[in-house]
């Protein structure tokens, strides 16, 4: 790619780098906008948050098949067009979906959206790269990519929060289709017309195969998102989709393997560092899924405002910015992944077993402040690493397909772990429930004496004694499940918190994590 004129000339490098941070944001819209404030946005579209988790399955999922394709289009058309008219169709459907309530029509506006945002990333980012005249460019500029990534949830809940308390959900998607019109005029200003990679027509793209691995990812995710609200393999419905997912999976591989121009390269997968870095991803994401329990913690069990948990974010995302900051420096130095990856999992399993102590009935924030921190710096610290060493361990020619399977580990690490902790959560909320209950009985004195003074409780508040004592009853109940939640994930984090310190030898002994992460030099493989 040789974009050396393509900005024009009174344009200043730090205004370009600017322009292109700020086009980068899109990514963070599209995926921050509807899971910011999963309650409010569930209830506006009148769907069950499992539904709003699957809509974000089907953004990302399309996103990771249209990675596949991207490059055609992007060869194909000039730069500037390219990007102004993406960016419109990405203000349009936001817009749109600001009028949307019935969710099948959601659903398909969500797969547009994956589509549109899965475009212009690649073109985007290999421009930011170019703009550090650093032999470090590609580390700053994935730095300052997927760091956006992982602040995107705090930056888009704390503006939805302020959204939401001063006007209605609708204006907060009618300022995000306004930021992408920002971004056509910034790119109609500042940057040239012509081409900056080689004209490839536009054909013989791989289409059947996008739609066996578009099908086969939303299956899926279908599959394991509802897999417990629809009592898994129980289901025939669920059946049905697993066996569509497998099958789809199944013929996309056959075709990847006859086809003359194949949209993946299989032979990624003969790497060792290729497989290491995908199951590192999966098991990444799979813990991170864990912060959820934390906030679902602060909502139903602390009562705390939705702006309190929102502000708190920022404190995560200070960790981001700790993690990633060293990740970017330990890169420069050249140390070896294997201490990067031992440091980072080393920091998520002391978050662990940290918070295994905080699951009480009343906490006030400075007790979990170091814990929360801890995690943001170990989610910043491994997330570029991970990245970084998956494309540096094919050749050059890989290199695309080597990107592709690392964003695929995050999906389906994202994917699957929601699906865990989910299962893990009502199952181990059942089994401590019913343990509790059993000691809650008429003969109790202790079950006698919280009734009483529950019972005595709504009487004072005007209350009939048969009414107050059906709520005493009822609050004794829900004290009981509200320790079970507790116990709940206690026991989760316990579980990962030992996975993890697992995971942490087999990286110590593993030999292939040993040399170090050398960037290539010719930096064509982020194409």
């Amino acid at each position: 790619m040789n974009q050396s004129s393509i900005f024009k000339s009174w344009v200043p490098n730090w205004a370009i780098i600017g322009i292109l941070f700020v086009c980068l944001l899109h990514s963070m819209i599209l995926l921050g906008v509807y899971t910011s404030n999963v309650a409010y946005a569930a209830s506006f579209l009148d769907i069950e948050p499992e539904d709003l988790q699957f809509a974000m399955c089907v953004t990302y999922g399309t996103l990771l098949a249209t990675v596949l394709i991207e490059s055609r289009f992007s060869s194909f058309f000039p730069t500037k067009n390219y990007l102004m008219a993406v960016f419109s169709l990405i203000g349009m459907t936001i817009m749109a979906s600001a009028y949307v309530t019935h969710f099948a029509i959601f659903i398909i506006l969500r797969m547009v959206e994956g589509v549109l945002m899965a475009l212009p990333v690649i073109t985007i980012r290999q421009l930011l790269i170019e703009r550090f005249n650093s032999k470090n460019a590609v580390i700053i500029g994935f730095t300052f990519y997927y760091g956006s990534l992982l602040l995107s949830t705090a930056f888009i809940m704390n503006i939805a929060v302020w959204f939401l308390d001063h006007y209605d959900w609708k204006y907060m998607l009618y300022v995000s289709g306004f930021l992408q019109i920002i971004n056509v005029l910034l790119i109609m200003i500042t940057f040239k017309g012509h081409r900056i990679t080689k004209k490839i027509p536009l054909y013989q793209v791989d289409w059947i195969g996008y739609i066996l691995v578009l099908t086969a990812i939303l299956s899926g995710a279908y599959f394991f998102v509802y897999a417990e609200k629809k009592y898994g393999l129980q289901s025939t419905e669920m059946v049905l989709m697993l066996m569509l997912s497998l099958i789809t999976s199944g013929l996309f591989v056959f075709r990847q393997y006859t086809h003359k121009r194949p949209s993946f390269d299989l032979n990624v997968l003969r790497y060792a560092n290729i497989r290491i870095g995908f199951v590192l991803f999966f098991l990444f994401y799979i813990s991170r899924a864990t912060l959820s329990l934390c906030h679902s913690a602060m909502y139903s069990i602390w009562h705390w405002e939705p702006a309190r948990v929102a502000a708190v974010q920022y404190i995560n995302g200070f960790g981001n910015v700790i993690g990633l900051v060293l990740a970017a420096y330990f890169l420069m130095k050249a140390m070896p992944t294997k201490y990067i990856f031992i440091m980072g999992f080393t920091l998520l399993t002391i978050y662990h077993f940290w918070f295994t102590f905080l699951f009480v009935s009343d906490i006030a924030l400075e007790d979990l402040l170091i814990p929360y921190v801890l995690q943001g710096i170990g989610v910043g610290l491994l997330f570029v690493p991970l990245v970084l060493f998956m494309v540096s361990s094919a050749p050059e020619k890989l290199a695309a397909a080597s990107g592709t399977v690392a964003v695929s580990g995050r999906f389906w690490g994202s994917t699957i772990g929601f699906c865990i902790m989910q299962h893990a959560s009502v199952y181990l909320h059942k089994k401590h429930f019913l343990k509790l209950s059993q000691w809650v009985t008429p003969n109790s004195p202790e079950t006698q004496d919280a009734l009483s003074k529950a019972t005595q409780g709504f009487m004072a508040k005007g209350y009939t004694p048969d009414d107050a004592h059906t709520l005493a009853i009822k609050k004794v109940f829900g004290t009981l499940s509200q320790q079970s939640t507790l116990l709940a994930n206690m026991e989760i984090f316990t579980i990962v918190g030992y996975a993890l310190v697992l995971l942490i030898i087999l990286i110590a002994l593993n030999q292939h994590l040993k040399r170090s992460l050398t960037i290539v030099k010719n930096k064509l493989w982020i194409n």
